[in-house]
């Protein structure tokens, strides 16, 4: 039987497991930094919730949500992006009842599109959310804390594009201009903007045909159609990024791929041409009435997701520190009887040590610990046994040294976990 696996759905192999640990951990302590909760939700959802919050005019939702009828005739869709669940699990769990919830979440996410660099049909995801606070200097706050993770990641050459998408009594002046201006080009078009044109014009400006790009370059802009509050929002919003020391360029024809979003709009994407023409890493905005959409109290929000994948491919594995591996060899009877209970204490002391079970000669040894990139090797045979000491190797110098397990603790401990 030949078994592969699906496309689309790769393996996490442990040397990139060290990688995802690594973003996720730095992650994990600046979200909280900034006040952040960690969140962990279903990968089921109900597939109304992404009907309703994305957009039936989607690509994710016309061509890449997976779903299917579970065995009631309920129909289930793994989930594509994580803002709708977060949102349904603040509405479900009257997490509203706070004055201000601020949540993260990390984990895998699933659309039907076509595998590309850095890009699966199962993907890895971190997000945060802000529920309960319209401030521009929440947006601020959060495009700044996005670009802290990555300077501590080590991420450099990145760009922070910014847009504002306007509010229910401003967008509908943009949205009809657009599509006066698209009618006239609609020759030009792919077939989905062409089908889309009259109910959501905006899928146009993200198209990434060729021929949409080029039509659309000279598009009325939404800047230019802003009310007054959406507008100052927008001002301020630069003001505050530009005092955080966050360069944040204005691209007006930025719009994003889920329908729920309103005044701020944001992408990161890297210059070093490391991920190719979808260069993308992180995205987010505003979304101030999808809580109530979804029959919630009216709440302002602001949100982001980052890619991990896509992520992962920027960062200098050279940096990540990674404890050394360490092979504990015992040789005889009496050293293969105390040598486990030694392996247990260095264990809880953080060492990574492995029990070598062979009958190999210490040659044979030594060459099994050198295959599986043991950079120490722990020798306790029958002298050792009587000395009370473990003769260290180090396998990239060759040097080696006889310490006590006991009174040479604290050199033993740091040698194997620095």
């Amino acid at each position: 039987m030949n078994i592969t696996g699906i496309r689309g759905f790769n393996d996490i192999l442990p040397q990139d497991c060290e990688v995802f640990r690594f973003i996720e951990r730095e992650a994990v302590r600046v979200f909280s930094s900034y006040g952040f909760s960690e969140i962990r939700l279903p990968v089921l959802e109900k597939t109304e919730l992404f009907l309703r919050s994305i957009g039936e005019t989607t690509d994710i939702v016309e061509k890449q949500m997976y779903t299917f009828l579970d065995l009631h005739g309920e129909s289930l869709t793994l989930r594509p992006e994580g803002t709708a669940p977060c949102v349904r699990a603040y509405i479900e769990k009257k997490l509203y009842n706070a004055p201000v919830t601020r949540l993260f979440y990390m984990g895998p996410m699933f659309r039907y599109e076509r595998p590309q660099k850095g890009r699966y049909r199962q993907f890895y995801q971190i997000g945060a959310e802000v529920f309960g606070e319209e401030s521009f200097r929440v947006d601020a706050e959060a495009i700044e804390m996005l670009s802290v993770l990555f300077k501590d990641l080590g991420v450099d050459g990145i760009n922070i594009e910014i847009n504002s998408l306007g509010c229910n009594l401003c967008r509908p002046g943009f949205k009809d201009g657009l599509k006066k201006f698209l009618e006239d080009k609609v020759e030009a078009l792919c077939s989905n903007c062409r089908r889309r044109i009259g109910k959501n014009p905006l899928r146009a400006l993200d198209c990434k045909v060729e021929g949409c790009i080029e039509a659309a370059k000279n598009a009325p802009s939404i800047l230019d159609f802003l009310c007054g509050d959406c507008k100052a929002h927008f001002e301020n919003l630069k003001e505050s990024l530009e005092k955080a020391g966050v360069g944040a360029k204005v691209n007006p024809r930025m719009v994003r791929g889920l329908d729920y979003y309103t005044r701020t709009a944001f992408e990161v994407t890297e210059s070093a041409g490391v991920l190719g023409s979808q260069n993308a890493i992180a995205a987010g905005g505003r979304y101030d009435g999808l809580v109530e959409e979804l029959g919630g109290p009216k709440t302002p929000c602001f949100g982001f997701a980052v890619g991990v994948e896509r992520l992962a491919l920027l960062i200098d594995r050279e940096k990540i520190k990674k404890a050394p591996l360490t092979l504990f060899i015992s040789m005889g009877e009496e050293a293969e009887k105390k040598g486990p209970e030694i392996a247990r204490r260095l264990r809880k002391e953080g060492a990574g040590v492995i029990l070598d079970k062979s009958e190999d000669s210490l040659k044979g040894r030594l060459r099994r610990a050198d295959r599986i990139g043991a950079r120490y090797v722990i020798i306790f045979g029958e002298d050792e046994v009587k000395e009370g000491l473990l003769t260290v190797k180090d396998m990239t110098t060759g040097k080696q040294e006889k310490l006590s397990p006991d009174n040479d603790k604290i050199r033993l401990v740091k040698l194997l976990t620095a």
